[in-house]
């Protein structure tokens, strides 16, 4: 047996909304979208994500997760450059000494999203 990959499924309560932010602001783009289910699927390059609307099964007051989705990049800068004047802003784009220079941002939902990219280090 083989995990092939890991795509989050994450609640909103407004999905055309959320589904604007990463498309306009992330460039991702529709994989499949069914308004009768309250549910997207979005991709760009090799991730994805999916939205829907909490079910009625499903206590659900506002979107909650405990940690961050980090989203590698080749090119990390020309992102920021692009998103740091039109999103919320958790950290300003900075170089670690893990080897990552990242930003994070929060989307429309309060979901944050880490962006990095790997760069070479001096061991």
């Amino acid at each position: 047996m083989k995990f092939k990959s890991l795509v989050p499924m994450l609640w909103t309560d407004d999905l055309a909304g959320t589904i604007a932010f990463y498309c306009d602001k992330l460039s991702f783009t529709f994989g499949e979208y069914n308004e009768d289910w309250g549910w997207a699927a979005l991709h760009r390059d090799s991730c994805e994500i999916m939205f829907a609307r909490p079910n009625a099964h499903t206590p659900f007051d506002k979107p909650t997760f405990t940690g961050s989705f980090y989203i590698k990049v080749d090119d990390v800068e020309p992102l920021w450059n692009q998103l740091k004047e039109t999103v919320t802003v958790v950290y300003d784009l900075e170089t670690f000494d893990w080897g990552m220079k990242e930003f994070a941002i929060y989307d429309l939902n309060g979901y944050m999203l880490q962006i990095g990219q790997e760069i070479l280090t001096d061991e």
